[in-house]
């Protein structure tokens, strides 16, 4: 267990700094290059208030709707993604939350054992225990993957959409956020029944949740 926290990073970090890459941009680039492929990065850090409110709104209604009330960990997910998993008789789904996947995004590997989910764990709560929500949300929203060697906001919306993140309408940010389930299977341009549906239900819970709007800066 010691060796554990050992080896855990330096979350604090991101208090003062951004990332200058991750665990997935890497793994993406290693496996490119052991396939023979050459894929370029699009990539652009820009600051929360640079990101279109609707797709903070967007984002959070379709991965993490009680992203800004819970600690981390959403259990009734855990709880929904383990019966599922348990009828299904395979691991599918992992009901992870966007603090989660941001632990998982920027430091950890994509294979799924018990010791990466343990490790994601402790990640997970040191960046709820360091960050701010809105901080976390800008780092999430920063390193996403959005398609092939896509990952950002930014970048997201200037490779699909011709335009900066700011300007997204709320629209164009439901498709994006509906491509984040597999977002190098899917691209909104080419919209298939699966995507379709999953961009009518972000757009309806996007309705539900104007009432309470995502901050737009930090406090």
């Amino acid at each position: 267990m010691l060796s554990w926290f050992m080896t855990l990073p330096d979350v604090e970090r991101l208090t003062r700094t951004n990332p200058t890459s991750s665990a997935l941009m890497e793994a993406r680039q290693t496996q490119a290059k052991e396939q023979g492929r050459s894929v370029k990065r699009q990539w652009m850090w820009v600051p929360l208030s640079r990101i279109s409110p609707h797709l903070r709104h967007a984002v959070v209604a379709a991965e993490d709707a009680s992203f800004f009330t819970h600690e981390g960990f959403d259990w009734e997910g855990i709880k929904d993604a383990a019966m599922h998993n348990l009828e299904a008789g395979e691991f599918k789904r992992g009901g992870s939350t966007i603090t989660q996947q941001l632990a998982k995004n920027l430091y950890l590997s994509s294979e799924r054992s018990l010791f990466r989910k343990a490790k994601e764990a402790l990640i997970t709560w040191e960046l709820e225990q360091r960050l701010s929500k809105m901080r976390i949300l800008e780092l999430y929203l920063n390193v996403a993957e959005w398609g092939h060697g896509v990952y950002g906001a930014e970048a997201a919306a200037q490779h699909h959409f011709g335009k900066p993140a700011h300007e997204l309408t709320s629209d164009e940010a439901a498709w994006l956020a509906a491509m984040l389930p597999s977002p190098r299977r899917y691209d909104p341009l080419r919209k298939t029944t699966f995507l379709t549906r999953r961009h009518e239900r972000i757009l309806k819970w996007i309705d539900r949740q104007s009432a309470a709007p995502v901050p737009v800066t930090e406090e």
